[in-house]
């Protein structure tokens, strides 16, 4: 991960809401020839007994379920918006261009789970997803019998114990203050994902700069 001070989020509870807000994450492993296997899943975080977990499901007799059964490290990446940063927007214009972006690295080791736990998994997602409305048809307590007996003999529950966790919120915080004020600026003219990385700048400016406020 590029690792430098300054690009880090340091408060664990934007971390957490920033796992929630992009919960679809990539699995990533090692079967067993060392070969690299990955998957896009929705992942949730639970807090257990003063520990934190990642939960949820992937199909079974997959390259990645395989591999996760023989080998239990796992890497969880997930990733906001992004966008391209032109180095002519900054007060100094003769320098390289970059990017800024959001991402957060979770290890930890990957467990198997039951159908009991599997079930629970499944509520959680789909009413989530449903926006909480517990009279969706499509949540998992609402769907036919047979359909989720079916479904569930196809998938597999999975908990990962989080043993470390990274993050980079790379928001141009080495920039000085013209520069900063000015890529706000640039990226609120373009397109969502411009303007979202425009909107976590601003959150931050008053802390990155309070002699300017």
């Amino acid at each position: 991960m590029y690792d430098l001070p300054y690009h880090k989020e340091k408060n664990p509870k934007v971390i957490e809401d920033f796992i929630e807000k992009y919960p679809f994450a990539f699995l990533t492993g090692c079967n067993a020839d060392k070969m690299p296997v990955v998957t896009q899943v929705p992942v949730f975080i639970d807090n257990l007994n003063g520990k934190q977990f990642l939960r949820s499901h992937i199909m079974r007799n997959t390259d990645h379920h395989k591999a996760f059964l023989e080998n239990e490290n796992v890497l969880v990446v997930f990733t906001g918006h992004h966008t391209y940063v032109s180095g002519t927007w900054y007060s100094n214009p003769h320098t390289a261009s970059t990017w800024n972006y959001m991402s957060v690295h979770v290890k930890g080791k990957i467990r198997f789970l039951g159908d009991n736990d599997l079930e629970e998994i499944l509520k959680k997602t789909s009413l989530h997803f449903e926006n909480y409305n517990e009279n969706s048809t499509t949540t998992f307590e609402n769907l036919p019998d047979d359909f989720k007996h079916r479904v569930m003999k196809a998938i597999v529950g999975i908990e990962i114990e989080i043993l470390g966790m990274e993050n980079i919120f790379k928001l141009s915080q080495d920039r000085d203050f013209q520069s900063y004020c000015n890529i706000i600026e640039k990226l609120k003219q373009k397109g969502e994902s411009e303007q979202v990385i425009a909107s976590e700048m601003e959150k931050r400016k008053a802390e990155l700069f309070p002699e300017n406020h």
